[in-house]
């Protein structure tokens, strides 16, 4: 981040803390606890006159994360869409207002306190990248608006503001690492973007290796838009590992497979276990350069559920017959349904009352069925495991079966303690 770019964020952040102060007495903070419901709302207040209720749409539409992003966007207009020809909320048509938040964490932060303040939306869609949604956690929890939050991510944290719609690391992470030790991986090169997500992924992987006798061999960081690899290349067939775990993000994907390809490193000598690469990238990057490497999701557009085919179609209908869907985009839709279904249940787009309506709330999703937990307002998911095809589709190889329940603080590994 340039120096520019810390000085803006540190005024938003300061702004917000004294915008808590002016509403609560004190600063609402990221806690492991849900903050309590205090009888009269003092959230900010949403505009919901007239005929339509705003909600807002917060993505990288330029930048390097705009290869990520645009589709998420797409995603959340089609099931706006679906809920304004089945009447809307509370009787309402949904307006979205759309914000670029063009790469940029700061301009995150500017664009949901407009969204906010100026535009009085119900309710956020939005972010990517950790960096991004720290940036916004404060600015949400100072004006107790609420942020949904649609991408996998890191995991401890937890607030009272967000809701976490992708995985976390115990949904996502560490099933990808015990399917690479199950396929006989005990060594693994780490290979990231320079930020707070692929760091904190990785501290948690270095404990998960240390408890499962596996050799972390190296731990390699990149700047976001970063597209010389050769050295980094380098070090990955001088160091042999048995796997690569990748949490490059954005369109440093596309560089890191093309010249990895070009290395002659193939999936079959160093499969690359990403986390961050989903059927969007996969076409940006090119199927020939990636084919064969595995990935950690959620959800593929091969994913067999008959929502999940209504799912594709509906997108491909709207959007074009060539575009795909992937993890992230169907996390987006998913929450614009889930709060819909929270705001129809709590009758208000009150921010604390649809936080206690989306308790326990279930949604039949392309996925498969989702609930959001009682205390820590993440969605129970089910892992899968895949491979890139030479069609750019992914091909499920593993699957945990069932809905795994959010440990964002992972309490429930021994080897966690101490993260």
């Amino acid at each position: 981040m340039t120096r520019l770019g810390v000085t803006r964020l540190l005024a938003i952040l300061a702004a917000a803390i004294l915008a808590a102060a002016a509403i609560a007495g004190c600063g609402s903070s990221s806690s492991e606890s849900d903050a309590a419901d205090t009888g009269a709302s003092t959230s900010a207040s949403a505009d919901s006159g007239g005929d339509a209720i705003k909600v807002g749409i917060l993505h990288s539409l330029s930048g390097t994360m705009a290869i990520s992003e645009v589709t998420v966007r797409d995603s959340e207009l089609l099931a706006i869409d679906e809920i304004n020809r089945s009447g809307g909320v509370l009787g309402k048509q949904i307006e979205p207002v759309i914000e670029d938040g063009a790469s940029d964490w700061p301009t995150f932060a500017e664009k949901a306190q407009k969204l906010i303040s100026e535009d009085r939306v119900a309710a956020t869609f939005g972010g990517w990248t950790s960096a991004s949604r720290k940036a916004m956690l404060p600015v949400f929890e100072s004006n107790r608006a609420l942020l949904f939050y649609p991408v996998q991510y890191e995991g401890l944290e937890q607030s009272p503001y967000i809701f976490y719609s992708g995985a976390t690391t115990n949904q996502q992470i560490i099933p990808g690492l015990e399917y690479l030790k199950e396929q006989g991986a005990r060594s693994l090169f780490l290979v990231g973007s320079d930020y707070v997500f692929p760091r904190t992924a990785n501290k948690e992987i270095k404990a998960w290796a240390r408890a499962n006798d596996v050799e972390i061999l190296g731990e390699e960081y990149t700047p976001l838009g970063h597209t010389e690899y050769g050295t980094l290349i380098s070090k990955l067939q001088e160091a042999r590992p048995d796997a690569v775990f990748n949490t490059l993000n954005g369109d440093s994907n596309v560089a890191f497979f093309k010249q990895l390809k070009g290395a002659g490193v193939s999936a079959r000598d160093m499969p690359v276990m990403s986390v961050s690469v989903a059927e969007e990238e996969v076409a940006g990057i090119g199927p020939e350069n990636i084919a064969g490497h595995p990935v950690a999701w959620n959800y593929y557009q091969t994913t067999d559920t008959p929502e999940n085919r209504r799912f594709v179609r509906a997108f491909k209908d709207r959007y074009g017959a060539d575009r795909v869907t992937s993890d992230p985009m169907e996390a987006g839709y998913v929450q614009v349904h889930i709060w819909a279904k929270a705001v129809e249940k709590a009758g208000s787009t009150d921010p604390e009352k649809v936080k206690e309506a989306a308790r326990g709330l279930t949604f039949d999703a392309p996925e498969g069925r989702v609930r959001v937990d009682d205390v820590n307002q993440h969605l129970y998911k089910t892992a899968r495991i895949g491979v890139i095809e030479p069609d750019g589709q992914i091909r499920e190889v593993w699957s945990s079966g069932r809905p795994i329940a959010p440990d964002p603080y992972l309490r429930t590994y021994d080897w966690a303690s101490g993260l």
